[in-house]
């Protein structure tokens, strides 16, 4: 590897203006806060270089206390800063922009890169997730790119490599168009539209060689990884390619244009599969003889076994999570909640079947018992009230009467809870202590 001299210019703070944006130029008219990395392995050594001449906020530890109840809960210090460092801070203004347009009543997890979350009443309230409301998961700031000069290169083993603007991807006399619906990425059910991509690799391409067993998909956003920085990139099997159009190109989110922090102008939406396969603001797409090399698919969301640990632990003895597993999340009644009921409780929530099959029952226990091994479920804990009991249904009568409230749980009764007379006579018709 070739030796690099970053100038000391290049390493201060005041160098994020126009000094870095000759090594990170926007280079493509209507393209904003899009760096093109891959390709280029000299730019990526440079950016390493300024990386590792600075010293950012240390890696957050995993959470083993309970997280703040602030809106935005985390703060995204250290990415913030790694886009400081070579000059795109304003790919880090302009994705908490679209934030506070696109989702400003989500649960906003982490602001940068922004980790939303649906509101439980949200969830809930259809079986389409509005696209307001819909979770979102980024790795990297939010590009800002216009359709007119949008174009997605298909290459890699392809028969022949390819331009495409938007305005042929939507000409329905070149590609047939696709729909999913309804099709589940995170916490969110939208209906996508667009053009299957293998519709698109076989009349725009001619297809794939026989070598091509993994198509990569890649992203405009840029992304982070020990040191080092890429354009985002994941890659799906052909086999998923080709089984029933389950991968599609897709330009529309519930009858809407893609929203901006959804991938506009063009995502890909893959059925079944995690979300971090369905690539936002994908603008290249290869065909590949093995799973892509980007950081996201060979060493992160990688299942492992209970025996592997932090001692011991490579990327090469995990495996990639592909299919989405079953999956459900109670969202009525919540957790530790007090339930005042008739001997009837009724539950409401969201399932998932995993793999994109179509949900056949939900089934809920009341005591955890059936449950197999390889069950998914989710737990919760509630106080039962129940008011077909006499008993309850007289001391609530009480309380009510009274003019004062059950909630909260953790309020004693401000009176006494039984008379004299009463406490005596159960007393002594069931001793506590033995006769003899």
């Amino acid at each position: 590897m070739a030796q690099v001299t970053v100038p000391p210019s290049q390493t201060d703070s005041s160098s994020n203006g126009f000094l870095l944006n000759q090594f990170f130029p926007e280079e493509r008219p209507g393209w904003r806060g899009f760096v093109e990395w891959e390709g280029r392995p000299e730019r990526k050594r440079v950016a390493s270089a300024i990386l590792q001449s600075k010293k950012f906020s240390p890696i957050p530890e995993f959470q083993f206390v309970p997280l703040p109840k602030t809106n935005p809960v985390l703060i995204g210090y250290r990415w913030k800063e790694y886009h400081e460092a070579l000059g795109l801070k304003n790919i880090v203004d302009f994705s908490w922009e679209t934030v506070l347009k696109e989702k400003p009543g989500m649960i906003h997890l982490l602001d940068f890169p922004y980790n939303g979350e649906t509101p439980r009443s949200e969830l809930i309230k259809d079986k389409i997730t509005d696209n307001l409301w819909h979770f979102v998961r980024n790795h990297g700031g939010v590009p800002d790119i216009d359709e007119d000069a949008f174009k997605l290169e298909i290459g890699g083993l392809v028969n022949n490599a390819v331009k495409l603007t938007m305005k042929d991807l939507k000409d329905a006399t070149k590609f047939p168009r696709g729909e999913r619906e309804p099709c589940t990425i995170g916490q969110g059910t939208a209906v996508y539209r667009g053009v299957p991509l293998k519709k698109v690799l076989k009349i725009a391409c001619g297809g794939i060689l026989p070598e091509a067993q993994h198509l990569e998909f890649i992203g405009a956003d840029t992304y982070f990884k020990k040191g080092n920085v890429f354009n985002y990139a994941v890659s799906v099997p052909w086999r998923k390619v080709r089984n029933n159009e389950e991968v599609l190109l897709a330009w529309e989110m519930n009858g809407k244009p893609l929203p901006k922090i959804h991938g506009y102008p063009l995502r890909v939406v893959v059925t079944g599969y995690i979300g971090a396969r369905s690539a936002k603001w994908v603008y290249k797409i290869n065909a590949l003889a093995e799973p892509s090399m980007g950081p996201v698919q060979s060493q992160e969301y990688l299942y492992y076994t209970q025996q592997i640990g932090k001692q011991n632990v490579k990327y090469s003895n995990g495996f990639s999570i592909q299919n989405m597993p079953v999956s459900s999340a109670i969202i009525y009644p919540q957790d530790k909640q007090v339930v005042i009921h008739d001997g009837h409780v009724e539950l409401k929530g969201w399932s998932y079947s995993g793999g994109g099959n179509w949900v056949e029952r939900v089934e809920v226990s009341p005591d955890g018992w059936d449950l197999h091994v390889t069950s998914s479920c989710h737990r919760i804990k509630v106080y039962s009230v129940n008011t077909s009991r006499p008993a309850t249904a007289q001391r609530l009568a009480e309380i009510k009467t009274r003019g004062e409230d059950f909630n909260p749980l953790t309020r004693p009764l401000p009176w006494s809870l039984e008379g004299a007379d009463d406490y005596l006579k159960l007393m002594r018709k069931h001793p506590r202590e033995p006769l003899n």
